[in-house]
């Protein structure tokens, strides 16, 4: 695994929150921060030397008070200006540095989803060649409890692969959303009941089997729940991540390009906690 993280900032006070979580990470990972600024294309020539330096004096003080403020350690670290649209800029040098992780801050339209499609955010997450963190909260500690929906699917398994090897030492809890065919015609009767508890026995066994195997394919592993819950992924998701407040949701990519994915529209226009958005392999 690559050695380097990317942080993209807009230098705006919404990006704090995900410039130190970015330093938490480099730092506990042992790995090189590359620091990143896209400037407007459309500047006159003869001030981008000026806003350059200016920029590079704006990240190196809110460096300086980040670390200050939550006593993090300076990892490996390199501050860069690039002239150009942000969410190219921000693909390209991801795949030109083989980064492993880009860390971006929440966007500005919490509670708009209809808003989302256009920004640098999701025009990322829909190119990015390695996962995307959004965070939006403090990191006044590594993230302890993290939360990943979990179905059959390959995305999932190497969603929480990737869980597994990046944080062996926090609590994983794999979130499943199920529902019966029959349930609002029949769910009174005694003997669906019956049917209904047999079935959701038999997809925590099989769900129990694919998370062991993939297990064994590891040295260590942090400590992990399966919960299982009636209904619909998003509204499970929603309602687990409102009461339980973990740290960290991690979803894998898995829709087309250019399709929205309503887990990642919810979590995103309603933000409770910090997500990861991983590749599907």
């Amino acid at each position: 695994m690559s050695r380097t993280l990317l942080f993209a900032t807009d230098l705006s006070e919404d990006n704090r929150a995900a410039f130190a979580r970015a330093l938490r990470l480099a730092y506990a990972q042992g790995a090189q921060l590359d620091i990143l600024h896209v400037l407007d294309p459309y500047l006159p020539h003869r001030m981008l030397h000026d806003l350059e330096r200016a920029v590079n004096e704006d990240i190196s003080a809110t460096l300086t008070d980040l670390r200050e403020d939550y006593a993090l350690e300076e990892p490996s670290l390199m501050i860069q200006t690039v002239v150009g649209s942000p969410h190219v800029e921000i693909v390209r040098e991801a795949h030109e540095r083989h980064a492993s992780l880009i860390i971006l801050g929440m966007h500005r339209k919490r509670g708009q989803k209809d808003l989302l499609a256009g920004t640098t955010l999701m025009r990322v997450l829909r190119s990015a060649p390695c996962p995307v963190v959004v965070a939006s909260y403090l990191p006044t500690q590594p993230w302890q409890h993290i939360v990943v929906p979990v179905d059959f699917s390959l995305t999932a398994r190497q969603t929480i692969k990737e869980a597994l090897v990046r944080f062996p030492e926090a609590k994983l809890t794999l979130l499943h959303a199920w529902s019966l065919p029959g349930e609002r015609e029949l769910g009174t009767q005694a003997y669906y009941a019956h049917w209904r508890d047999y079935e959701v026995t038999r997809l925590r066994e099989a769900l129990d089997s694919e998370v062991e195997s993939l297990m064994r394919e590891l040295d260590s592993v942090p400590d992990i729940e399966l919960v299982l819950e009636p209904g619909q992924p998003c509204d499970v998701l929603h309602d687990y991540v409102k009461c339980r407040s973990p740290d960290l949701v991690m979803l894998g990519s898995r829709s087309r390009p250019h399709q929205p994915n309503p887990l990642i529209e919810m979590l995103l226009s309603e933000p409770h906690c910090d997500l990861m958005l991983c590749r599907p392999w």
